[in-house]
Formats: C-alpha cells, structure tokens, sequence
C-alpha cells in the first residue's frame, strides 16, 4: 500500500525530517537532483537540455539538477524564470553553486536548440493560478513538442486536488520525491504528469494521507480452506434484475462467483427466468412477480434472506414501487448482514432519508458521481474538487462504507479512511461494468473479507481486470464480459503469488 500526500502534508514531512531529524534541507535537495539526473540518463534524449526554473526550493532543485548534468558532460543551459529578489536561501546557494560551476545560464529560450526541458518553474506549494510571463512560458513549452521532465510536479498542477490551475505544463515524466502526491494521481493532474516515478529521497514518516493499493496488497485477498464446501465461501443473494434486464443480474452474480463465493441465488423478475437459466446455470434463482403485494414480496425476500450470508441490491432493479418495497425489505430484516447498495437501488435511497439512517459500516454503497450527488445533495463539480469533504458530509447521515465510482475511484471506510484506486482504463466506462464491481465486492465479502477491506480490495481488482480487458480487446472495444474475463485471469494470477 502507499501513501499519497498533498502539498500541504509534503511540506509538513520535509520540515519534520530537516528540524526534528536534523537532516539538512541540502542534502534532500541533493538526493532529489540526483534521482532527476537518473531518470534523465536513463529516458531523456540529452544532447541538449533546457532547465527552466523558478525562485523557491523547486527552482533550487532544479538548479542543482543543471549543475550535475554540466558536470557529467551533458550540454546544458539554465534559464530562471523568477525573481533574484524572491529567492529561498537554498535557492541562494543553489544558483551560486552554478555560477562557481560556470553552469550556462541564458536570458532567453530557443526551444528549437534543445532536445529536453526540465520543469521546475513550481513546486507543491503552488496555491495560485499561473499567469503572466509563467503562463505565456507554460503555453511556449507545451507547444514546443520537446520531451518534458517535471521535478516533482507540474508547475501549474494542483498538488493536493489535481487541478490545472490556470494553465499547466504538460509533462513526458514526473519524478516526484518520498510519496506520490495526490494532485499527480488525479484527473486531470495524472495527465499532465505523464509516467510518475516515486524517488525515496530520505522523507519517511507519513502516517496522514490517501491509501492507495498496490501489488504487496494481494496478501489481503482471503485464504481459502483446503477441506471448505460450497457454504465455506459464502452464500450471495444479488436482488437485480426488472423486467428484460436480465444483463445487470448476470453480470453481478457472475462475478460474486468468479470472486470466489461459494453459492450465488438470484431474486429477479420473473419476466428474467428462462433467459438467466439457460446463460447462468451455475446460478441458483427465485423469483418475485411486480404484482405481488408488498407482503407476499416481503416474505419472498426474508426467506431468500435467510439463506444467505451477503446481500447485494440495485443492479439493474428500476425505480419502481416493487423495487423500492425490495430495499426497504432488505433494510429492515437484514439482521446485521454486509449489504451492497448499487445503481437503481441507490437512487431509490436518496429519496428515502429514513432508509439512509438504518445503514451501518456493513453497508457497502457504489455510486458513480451522478448517484453521488443525488445522495449527498451536491453537484458532481463539487465532488469532483472536494470529494473528502462530501463523503465526510454524507457519511453523517449515512454511516456506511462509501465507494465513490469515477475515472479515479474513491473508497471511504467506517473508521474515516480514504482510498484513491488508481487501476482500470476508460474502456471500463461500458455498459454493466458497474454491475461486475458489485458482484466482486459481495464475493469478497461472503469469503470474510471485511467491508473496510472488501471495498478497495474489490475496486483495485475490478481496475486490474479492466486493465487485462484492455489489453486483451483494447480499450475501445471491451465489454463487460471481457472484465469478467480480466477478473478470473487476475484471481488465478493472485493465487499463484498468495
């Protein structure tokens, strides 16, 4: 798992290591410069290189970075952007190590001279837009086509929210030091910064921030039991499904399966029987009619209920009266279940403030950012810039585990922790994508994973099935069958490692 920071908290973690560990401001700085130096050897065409930099410490690392290509040998000139009245003391020390170098530094740029640029205009302290003579050289260098290197991040991106601020340089490559920043792993800063490379620079400590899984992380998958049987790996009742929509009940409880679960029912329409047996016969199935009355249909679902250990509601489900009877029903006689809120059935909730206050941290929800903001009574602008605060907001009324479906997905837990996945691919914007996710988190779930860890352990491998999809079919032509496929070809892949 890493951590990822904002701007605000980089800076706390660097003045913790310089004044209470006693590392010297300059030598972070150093290691910085150098890891910039290796990744430019290593993927940077340096027969000529253009360092452009500001006035703070991002200027002054990117003046070391100058310094040790000119001493390599490296054909370099340093161009200052800032003000000599506005320098840090490193930045003082910085520049007049170059000058004793006799490092080239030049009052203007020819772009067409060189083959790399080096951004270290800003760094992630940046709070206000670029304007003026940094946006004109921002909008110069974009339109140059030259190779960009970003020093620790690109001027012009938002550390802590991902914006552009104004305008941004657009990097090839962004080598950002001790943790990965949160405004580079959001969209649209992750565009801006290009392949990202963590550099460790001597910075440790971070106990605040953004969760993100990676590939350590697949030690939370659960161990499955050797002498286990079908009721050993939990027991999935998925509600989904009105009339003609039997897609969104086969693609979930295909899923739970894959995930692992040991037995999959599915309470549909009948109008979905025929259609359901016949492609999904591993599945077991009972059926309600839309014109029951709401008790016979309560007593169809508490005895469906019963049986299983996990309960997952809404895919494909409609908004009617007999869906909206179904919520309530799984609501109220859960007896303590994991549940999966999703789709349909979170649509129904934000109508039903009543219904919200009966959920718990057993209570997954999976709102894309348009079911999100009918819930939490917001704009999707709004969820896009403070997602933290409105998930905060929204788990006062609703105490459950949030996952917060988008380009970049966020996860809340009960205990105040926030995730931030950072797999899957704009092919997974099909049609029952959302519908595969569902089923993965109550597959988890039934196995004895627990809600904190199921819904980002079930996003981050929801991403990375996407990611095999992508790569199978492209990201233009995937279905979501191929994510089903993604999803056992990541699953075997895990079990191997485990």
């Amino acid at each position: 798992m890493q951590i990822l920071v904002t701007g605000k908290q980089m800076k706390q973690l660097d003045q913790s290591t310089i004044k209470q560990m006693g590392i010297p401001s300059l030598v972070l700085m150093e290691r910085a410069a150098l890891a910039v130096f290796d990744c430019l050897k290593q993927h940077f065409p340096l027969k000529k290189t253009l360092v452009v930099c500001g006035s703070g410490n991002n200027g002054a690392d990117g003046v070391a970075v100058a310094r040790l290509l000119h001493l390599a040998g490296y054909p370099v000139d340093l161009y200052l952007a800032g003000n000599h009245t506005s320098f840090t003391e490193e930045m003082n020390i910085q520049w007049q190590a170059a000058k004793n170098y006799q490092v080239s530094i030049v009052n203007n740029c020819r772009f067409s001279e060189y083959t790399t640029i080096v951004d270290a205009l800003f760094g992630v302290g940046l709070s206000r837009e670029l304007s003026g003579k940094y946006q004109a050289l921002a909008e110069k260098i974009n339109a140059s086509g030259i190779p960009v290197l970003a020093v620790d991040i690109p001027s012009g991106i938002h550390a802590g929210t991902g914006q552009v601020m104004g305008t941004a340089i657009r990097a090839t490559e962004t080598v950002t030091f001790a943790y990965r920043k949160l405004g580079i792993s959001l969209y649209p800063g992750s565009v801006y910064a290009g392949h990202i490379q963590v550099k460790d620079v001597g910075i440790y400590g971070a106990s605040e921030g953004v969760f993100s899984l990676d590939n350590k992380d697949v030690s939370w998958l659960p161990v499955r039991d050797p002498a286990g049987n079908k009721g050993t790996f939990g027991k999935i009742l998925l509600i989904a499904g009105s009339r003609n929509m039997s897609g969104a009940a086969y693609f979930s409880s295909k899923a739970a399966l894959l995930s692992g679960a040991g037995m999959v029912r599915i309470l549909t329409d009948e109008s979905n029987r025929i259609i359901l047996q016949q492609q999904f016969p591993e599945a077991m199935l009972s059926v309600y009619e839309p014109s029951m009355s709401p008790d016979e249909l309560s007593e169809i679902v508490r005895k469906a209920m019963d049986w299983a250990d996990v309960v997952a509601v809404g895919p494909g489900l409609s908004t009617s009266k007999t869906a909206e009877n179904l919520l309530q029903t799984v609501l109220t006689f859960r007896q303590s279940k994991p549940i999966v809120i999703d789709a349909d059935a979170l649509n129904l909730l934000a109508k039903r403030k009543d219904l919200q206050a009966q959920c718990d941290a057993a209570c997954i929800l999976t709102p894309h950012l348009g079911e999100m903001s009918r819930l939490a009574e917001c704009t999707i602008s709004d969820l896009k810039v403070h997602p933290q605060k409105f998930m905060d907001v929204f788990y006062n009324n609703c105490p459950c585990t949030l996952i917060m479906k988008d380009a970049r997905t966020w996860i809340r837990t009960a205990d105040g922790s926030f995730f931030l996945n950072l797999t899957g691919n704009d092919g997974m914007a099909t049609a029952g994508s959302g519908d595969v996710l569902c089923g993965v988190v109550a597959g988890l779930l039934g196995q004895g994973m627990s809600p904190s860890k199921a819904a980002p352990f079930a996003v981050w491998l929801h991403g990375l099935a996407g990611d095999q999809a992508a790569s199978a079919k492209g990201a233009r032509s995937m279905k979501a069958t191929d994510i089903l496929s993604g999803l056992e070809a990541q699953l075997q892949k895990m079990d191997s490692q485990n």
